[in-house]
Protein backbone atom coordinates (compact mmCIF):
# COMPACT_ATOMS: atom_id res chain seq x y z
CA UNK A 1 0.00 0.00 0.00
CA UNK A 2 3.13 2.57 1.02
CA UNK A 3 4.40 1.87 -2.64
CA UNK A 4 0.71 2.54 -4.18
CA UNK A 5 0.34 5.53 -2.63
CA UNK A 6 4.11 6.77 -3.03
CA UNK A 7 3.50 6.17 -6.87
CA UNK A 8 0.03 8.40 -6.86
CA UNK A 9 1.76 10.61 -5.02
CA UNK A 10 4.60 10.90 -7.91
CA UNK A 11 1.98 11.03 -10.81
CA UNK A 12 0.68 13.84 -8.39
CA UNK A 13 3.68 15.62 -8.47
CA UNK A 14 3.82 15.57 -12.44
CA UNK A 15 0.01 16.45 -12.87
CA UNK A 16 1.30 19.85 -10.58
CA UNK A 17 4.13 20.81 -12.60
CA UNK A 18 1.85 20.28 -15.95
CA UNK A 19 -0.50 22.66 -14.86
CA UNK A 20 2.06 25.24 -13.77
CA UNK A 21 3.94 24.95 -16.65
CA UNK A 22 0.44 25.06 -19.12
CA UNK A 23 -1.29 27.77 -16.71
CA UNK A 24 1.87 29.93 -16.46
CA UNK A 25 2.44 30.54 -20.14
CA UNK A 26 -1.01 30.93 -20.77
CA UNK A 27 -1.55 33.44 -18.52
CA UNK A 28 2.01 35.36 -19.88
CA UNK A 29 0.95 35.05 -23.58
CA UNK A 30 -2.65 37.39 -22.70
CA UNK A 31 -2.61 41.20 -23.44
CA UNK A 32 -3.23 42.02 -19.79
CA UNK A 33 -0.64 43.95 -18.27
CA UNK A 34 -0.28 43.09 -14.34
CA UNK A 35 1.70 46.42 -13.68
CA UNK A 36 -1.23 48.59 -15.74
CA UNK A 37 -3.79 46.68 -14.11
CA UNK A 38 -2.58 47.84 -10.33
CA UNK A 39 -1.59 51.57 -10.95
CA UNK A 40 -4.31 52.39 -13.34
CA UNK A 41 -4.72 53.28 -17.37
CA UNK A 42 -3.18 56.59 -16.53
CA UNK A 43 -0.40 55.78 -14.38
CA UNK A 44 3.31 56.56 -15.78
CA UNK A 45 6.23 54.94 -17.14
CA UNK A 46 8.39 55.23 -14.44
CA UNK A 47 5.64 53.82 -11.85
CA UNK A 48 4.97 50.75 -14.50
CA UNK A 49 8.53 50.01 -14.55
CA UNK A 50 8.75 50.05 -10.49
CA UNK A 51 5.84 47.65 -10.65
CA UNK A 52 7.25 45.12 -12.95
CA UNK A 53 10.68 45.44 -11.03
CA UNK A 54 8.86 45.09 -7.79
CA UNK A 55 7.47 41.68 -9.11
CA UNK A 56 9.85 40.55 -11.31
CA UNK A 57 7.84 41.43 -14.52
CA UNK A 58 10.76 42.95 -16.51
CA UNK A 59 12.67 40.05 -16.57
CA UNK A 60 12.21 37.54 -19.75
CA UNK A 61 9.16 34.82 -19.64
CA UNK A 62 11.63 32.24 -19.16
CA UNK A 63 13.67 33.68 -16.49
CA UNK A 64 10.08 34.72 -14.99
CA UNK A 65 8.93 30.53 -14.88
CA UNK A 66 12.39 29.38 -13.38
CA UNK A 67 12.30 31.59 -10.80
CA UNK A 68 8.81 30.57 -9.93
CA UNK A 69 9.67 26.87 -9.86
CA UNK A 70 11.78 27.62 -7.24
CA UNK A 71 9.52 29.49 -5.21
CA UNK A 72 7.26 26.73 -5.46
CA UNK A 73 9.95 23.95 -4.93
CA UNK A 74 10.48 22.18 -1.48
CA UNK A 75 14.39 22.43 -2.20
CA UNK A 76 15.34 25.51 -3.67
CA UNK A 77 18.66 28.12 -3.70
CA UNK A 78 17.70 31.18 -2.69
CA UNK A 79 19.75 34.17 -0.80
CA UNK A 80 21.42 33.67 2.57
CA UNK A 81 20.27 37.09 4.20
CA UNK A 82 18.16 37.88 6.94
CA UNK A 83 15.71 39.42 4.51
CA UNK A 84 15.63 36.16 2.33
CA UNK A 85 14.72 33.92 5.52
CA UNK A 86 12.02 35.91 6.49
CA UNK A 87 10.44 35.38 3.45
CA UNK A 88 10.41 32.34 2.27
CA UNK A 89 10.33 31.02 6.22
CA UNK A 90 13.46 28.00 5.12
CA UNK A 91 15.39 25.85 7.43
CA UNK A 92 19.31 26.04 5.43
CA UNK A 93 20.49 23.07 4.17
CA UNK A 94 23.78 24.33 3.04
CA UNK A 95 26.08 26.95 1.69
CA UNK A 96 25.96 27.52 -2.54
CA UNK A 97 28.76 29.70 -3.35
CA UNK A 98 29.10 33.02 -0.88
CA UNK A 99 25.73 34.61 -0.69
CA UNK A 100 22.92 31.61 -1.51
CA UNK A 101 22.40 28.72 0.19
CA UNK A 102 20.00 25.07 -0.80
CA UNK A 103 17.42 25.83 1.56
CA UNK A 104 13.95 23.43 2.78
CA UNK A 105 11.13 25.26 3.10
CA UNK A 106 6.98 25.18 2.46
CA UNK A 107 5.74 26.45 -1.54
CA UNK A 108 6.19 29.69 -1.61
CA UNK A 109 2.95 31.62 -3.69
CA UNK A 110 4.11 34.56 -3.66
CA UNK A 111 1.90 38.07 -3.14
CA UNK A 112 -0.81 39.42 -4.92
CA UNK A 113 -0.07 41.96 -7.17
CA UNK A 114 -3.21 44.06 -6.34
CA UNK A 115 -3.30 43.74 -2.04
CA UNK A 116 0.53 43.45 -2.03
CA UNK A 117 -0.67 40.11 0.60
CA UNK A 118 0.80 36.69 0.49
CA UNK A 119 -1.28 34.61 -1.56
CA UNK A 120 -0.81 31.56 1.14
CA UNK A 121 -3.06 34.15 3.80
CA UNK A 122 -5.72 35.08 1.04
CA UNK A 123 -6.16 30.88 0.67
CA UNK A 124 -6.23 30.67 4.31
CA UNK A 125 -8.71 33.10 4.96
CA UNK A 126 -11.23 31.88 1.27
CA UNK A 127 -10.30 28.24 0.94
CA UNK A 128 -12.19 27.04 4.47
CA UNK A 129 -15.34 28.76 3.19
CA UNK A 130 -15.22 27.06 -0.13
CA UNK A 131 -14.45 23.67 1.78
CA UNK A 132 -17.62 24.48 3.61
CA UNK A 133 -19.77 24.90 0.88
CA UNK A 134 -18.26 22.04 -0.92
CA UNK A 135 -18.62 19.63 1.97
CA UNK A 136 -22.12 20.78 2.34
CA UNK A 137 -23.06 20.29 -1.38
CA UNK A 138 -21.54 16.99 -1.48
CA UNK A 139 -23.28 15.55 1.76
CA UNK A 140 -26.54 16.96 0.30
CA UNK A 141 -26.58 15.72 -3.11
CA UNK A 142 -24.79 12.14 -1.58
CA UNK A 143 -27.53 11.60 0.79
CA UNK A 144 -30.64 12.65 -1.13
CA UNK A 145 -29.10 11.20 -4.25
CA UNK A 146 -28.21 7.30 -2.43
CA UNK A 147 -31.87 7.13 -1.09
CA UNK A 148 -33.88 8.70 -3.94
CA UNK A 149 -31.48 6.15 -6.07
CA UNK A 150 -32.53 3.38 -4.08
CA UNK A 151 -36.15 4.41 -3.95
CA UNK A 152 -36.41 4.16 -7.85
CA UNK A 153 -34.84 1.03 -8.02
CA UNK A 154 -36.96 -0.63 -5.31
CA UNK A 155 -40.16 0.81 -6.85
CA UNK A 156 -39.07 0.63 -10.30
CA UNK A 157 -41.34 1.54 -13.67
CA UNK A 158 -43.76 3.37 -10.64
CA UNK A 159 -44.51 7.36 -10.33
CA UNK A 160 -41.27 7.08 -7.69
CA UNK A 161 -38.70 6.12 -10.38
CA UNK A 162 -40.35 7.90 -13.30
CA UNK A 163 -40.57 11.17 -10.96
CA UNK A 164 -36.27 10.68 -9.88
CA UNK A 165 -35.37 10.12 -13.41
CA UNK A 166 -37.18 13.20 -14.66
CA UNK A 167 -35.75 15.14 -11.87
CA UNK A 168 -32.65 13.97 -12.55
CA UNK A 169 -32.49 14.45 -16.21
CA UNK A 170 -33.63 18.40 -15.18
CA UNK A 171 -30.74 18.61 -12.11
CA UNK A 172 -28.37 17.31 -14.63
CA UNK A 173 -29.31 19.75 -17.88
CA UNK A 174 -29.63 22.83 -15.65
CA UNK A 175 -25.87 24.57 -15.53
CA UNK A 176 -24.93 25.78 -11.64
CA UNK A 177 -24.00 29.21 -13.46
CA UNK A 178 -28.11 29.78 -14.90
CA UNK A 179 -29.17 27.04 -11.55
CA UNK A 180 -27.94 29.83 -9.35
CA UNK A 181 -29.81 33.03 -10.85
CA UNK A 182 -33.07 30.65 -10.64
CA UNK A 183 -32.66 29.69 -7.32
CA UNK A 184 -31.57 33.05 -6.03
CA UNK A 185 -34.08 35.06 -7.70
CA UNK A 186 -37.43 32.43 -6.61
CA UNK A 187 -35.95 31.90 -3.04
CA UNK A 188 -34.30 35.28 -2.31
CA UNK A 189 -36.42 37.53 -4.06
CA UNK A 190 -39.86 35.80 -5.13
CA UNK A 191 -40.42 33.59 -1.62
CA UNK A 192 -37.88 35.99 0.63
CA UNK A 193 -40.49 37.10 2.93
CA UNK A 194 -41.22 33.01 3.37
CA UNK A 195 -38.21 31.46 3.44
CA UNK A 196 -36.01 34.44 5.09
CA UNK A 197 -33.34 33.89 2.81
CA UNK A 198 -30.97 36.47 1.32
CA UNK A 199 -30.14 36.55 -2.84
CA UNK A 200 -26.78 37.48 -1.93
CA UNK A 201 -24.12 36.71 1.14
CA UNK A 202 -21.52 35.62 2.63
CA UNK A 203 -21.14 32.45 5.21
CA UNK A 204 -19.57 35.68 7.83
CA UNK A 205 -21.25 39.22 8.10
CA UNK A 206 -19.82 41.89 9.69
CA UNK A 207 -21.94 43.51 12.98
CA UNK A 208 -21.60 46.53 14.14
CA UNK A 209 -21.92 45.49 17.73
CA UNK A 210 -20.61 41.87 17.87
CA UNK A 211 -18.15 42.27 15.09
CA UNK A 212 -17.94 39.27 12.23
CA UNK A 213 -21.08 36.52 12.83
CA UNK A 214 -21.11 33.26 11.16
CA UNK A 215 -24.98 33.54 8.71
CA UNK A 216 -25.74 29.90 8.16
CA UNK A 217 -28.47 30.73 6.14
CA UNK A 218 -26.58 32.00 3.70
CA UNK A 219 -24.94 28.75 2.70
CA UNK A 220 -28.45 27.13 1.80
CA UNK A 221 -29.08 28.24 -1.78
CA UNK A 222 -25.43 27.93 -2.74
CA UNK A 223 -25.13 24.49 -1.00
CA UNK A 224 -28.39 23.85 -2.93
CA UNK A 225 -27.20 25.06 -6.38
CA UNK A 226 -23.80 23.38 -6.40
CA UNK A 227 -25.30 19.96 -5.12
CA UNK A 228 -28.23 19.66 -7.98
CA UNK A 229 -25.74 18.33 -10.42
CA UNK A 230 -23.79 15.76 -8.28
CA UNK A 231 -27.62 14.98 -6.71
CA UNK A 232 -28.75 14.04 -10.30
CA UNK A 233 -25.72 11.91 -11.01
CA UNK A 234 -25.24 10.26 -8.16
CA UNK A 235 -29.49 9.19 -7.86
CA UNK A 236 -29.17 7.96 -11.46
CA UNK A 237 -25.54 5.94 -10.77
CA UNK A 238 -26.98 4.55 -7.25
CA UNK A 239 -30.19 3.13 -9.61
CA UNK A 240 -28.60 1.62 -12.30
CA UNK A 241 -26.00 0.10 -9.85
CA UNK A 242 -28.52 -1.15 -7.82
CA UNK A 243 -30.70 -2.43 -10.02
CA UNK A 244 -27.96 -4.34 -11.37
CA UNK A 245 -27.17 -5.80 -7.82
CA UNK A 246 -30.72 -6.93 -7.24
CA UNK A 247 -31.04 -9.07 -10.00
CA UNK A 248 -27.85 -11.56 -8.82
CA UNK A 249 -28.05 -14.71 -6.85
CA UNK A 250 -26.84 -13.89 -3.63
CA UNK A 251 -30.11 -11.19 -3.39
CA UNK A 252 -32.42 -14.44 -4.22
CA UNK A 253 -30.74 -16.38 -1.65
CA UNK A 254 -30.98 -13.99 0.73
CA UNK A 255 -34.61 -13.58 0.03
CA UNK A 256 -35.27 -17.75 0.48
CA UNK A 257 -33.68 -17.26 3.98
CA UNK A 258 -36.20 -14.80 4.72
CA UNK A 259 -33.89 -11.96 5.23
CA UNK A 260 -36.44 -9.01 5.74
CA UNK A 261 -35.91 -6.73 2.69
CA UNK A 262 -34.76 -3.14 4.86
CA UNK A 263 -31.81 -6.08 5.83
CA UNK A 264 -31.57 -7.40 1.92
CA UNK A 265 -31.59 -3.60 0.45
CA UNK A 266 -29.05 -2.01 2.92
CA UNK A 267 -26.74 -4.64 4.46
CA UNK A 268 -26.51 -6.99 1.35
CA UNK A 269 -27.40 -5.05 -1.95
CA UNK A 270 -26.55 -1.34 -1.09
CA UNK A 271 -22.60 -1.63 0.06
CA UNK A 272 -22.54 -3.69 -3.26
CA UNK A 273 -23.32 -0.88 -5.50
CA UNK A 274 -21.50 1.94 -3.97
CA UNK A 275 -18.65 1.62 -5.78
CA UNK A 276 -19.66 3.49 -8.85
CA UNK A 277 -21.07 5.99 -6.85
CA UNK A 278 -17.57 6.09 -4.56
CA UNK A 279 -16.61 7.13 -7.84
CA UNK A 280 -18.69 9.38 -8.46
CA UNK A 281 -18.46 11.17 -4.86
CA UNK A 282 -14.57 11.38 -5.00
CA UNK A 283 -14.67 13.02 -8.77
CA UNK A 284 -17.53 15.29 -7.87
CA UNK A 285 -15.97 16.64 -4.72
CA UNK A 286 -12.88 18.27 -6.22
CA UNK A 287 -15.09 19.13 -9.05
CA UNK A 288 -17.45 20.75 -6.57
CA UNK A 289 -14.69 23.23 -5.55
CA UNK A 290 -13.42 24.05 -9.22
CA UNK A 291 -17.70 24.60 -9.99
CA UNK A 292 -17.93 26.69 -6.95
CA UNK A 293 -16.40 29.67 -8.59
CA UNK A 294 -19.39 31.04 -10.50
CA UNK A 295 -21.81 29.88 -7.47
CA UNK A 296 -19.62 32.32 -4.83
CA UNK A 297 -19.73 34.77 -7.93
CA UNK A 298 -23.63 35.05 -8.39
CA UNK A 299 -24.08 35.01 -4.45
CA UNK A 300 -21.27 36.98 -3.25
CA UNK A 301 -20.49 34.22 -0.74
CA UNK A 302 -17.02 35.17 0.07
CA UNK A 303 -14.93 32.06 -0.74
CA UNK A 304 -12.10 31.17 -3.33
CA UNK A 305 -14.22 30.84 -6.33
CA UNK A 306 -15.06 34.22 -5.59
CA UNK A 307 -11.37 35.59 -4.90
CA UNK A 308 -10.12 33.69 -7.65
CA UNK A 309 -12.66 35.12 -10.41
CA UNK A 310 -11.58 38.35 -8.81
CA UNK A 311 -8.28 38.07 -9.48
CA UNK A 312 -8.90 36.92 -12.86
CA UNK A 313 -10.76 40.37 -13.68
CA UNK A 314 -7.44 42.08 -12.36
CA UNK A 315 -4.98 40.00 -13.79
CA UNK A 316 -3.10 38.96 -10.63
CA UNK A 317 -1.80 36.09 -11.65
CA UNK A 318 0.04 34.84 -7.87
CA UNK A 319 -3.71 34.31 -6.84
CA UNK A 320 -4.90 32.87 -9.88
CA UNK A 321 -2.06 30.15 -9.68
CA UNK A 322 -2.41 29.82 -5.89
CA UNK A 323 -5.82 28.70 -6.32
CA UNK A 324 -5.85 26.51 -9.30
CA UNK A 325 -2.83 24.91 -7.62
CA UNK A 326 -4.74 24.16 -4.77
CA UNK A 327 -7.49 22.70 -6.48
CA UNK A 328 -5.32 20.40 -8.51
CA UNK A 329 -3.92 19.21 -4.88
CA UNK A 330 -7.36 18.57 -3.84
CA UNK A 331 -7.90 16.43 -7.02
CA UNK A 332 -4.96 14.76 -6.62
CA UNK A 333 -5.74 13.63 -2.75
CA UNK A 334 -9.04 12.80 -3.36
CA UNK A 335 -8.01 9.85 -6.17
CA UNK A 336 -5.81 8.40 -3.79
CA UNK A 337 -8.55 8.39 -0.96
CA UNK A 338 -10.79 6.98 -3.36
CA UNK A 339 -8.78 4.04 -4.33
CA UNK A 340 -8.12 3.29 -0.66
CA UNK A 341 -12.04 3.99 0.30
CA UNK A 342 -12.54 0.93 -3.29
CA UNK A 343 -10.98 -1.57 -1.04
CA UNK A 344 -12.38 -0.84 2.17
CA UNK A 345 -15.80 -1.24 0.88
CA UNK A 346 -15.42 -4.26 -1.81
CA UNK A 347 -13.14 -6.58 -0.81
CA UNK A 348 -12.71 -8.23 -4.30
CA UNK A 349 -10.54 -5.07 -4.86
CA UNK A 350 -7.02 -5.35 -4.64
CA UNK A 351 -4.51 -2.59 -4.17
Amino acid sequence: MIKFIIQKLAYGFAVLLGVVVVVFFLFNILPADPARMTQGQRSDVQSLEAVRKEFGLDKPIPVQFLYYINDLSLLAIHPSDLASKKKYNYITLFKVGNNNALVAKLPYLRRSYQTKRDVTNILAETVPNTLILALSAMFFATVIGIALGVLAAVYKDTWIDQTAIAGSILGISAPSFFAGIIIAWFFGFVLGDYTGLNMSGSLYDYDPFKGEVLVWKNLLLPMLTLGLRPLAIIMQLTRSAMLDVLKQDYIRTAKAKGLDSQTIIIKHALRNALNPVVTAVSGWFASLLAGSFFVEYIFGFNGLGKATVDALELADLPVIMGAILFIAFIFIIINILADLLYAALDPRVKI
